[in-house]
């Protein structure tokens, strides 16, 4: 109850794949995952509804770098 829940860091392959956001035209959703590098191919890994939701994405893979956007 007073303790944060420690988020478990996970990896990912950062030679064939980099981490994106790919928002919705239509109505703005936003989903947080990884782009293959070599296919082009998006693997989602969580929706995003706000900017805590994010922080918490970026936490969990060790990402420091500013995300890519595509659509």
């Amino acid at each position: 109850m007073f303790f944060k829940k420690k988020t478990e860091k996970k990896t990912y392959d950062k030679s064939s794949k980099k981490p994106v956001i790919k928002t919705s035209i239509c109505n703005g959703e936003q989903v947080a995952g990884f782009k293959d590098i070599n296919t082009g191919s998006f693997e989602e890994v969580m929706l995003i509804k706000n900017p805590d939701d994010l922080a918490s994405f970026k936490e969990m893979y060790d990402i420091t770098e500013k995300i890519e956007k595509i659509y």
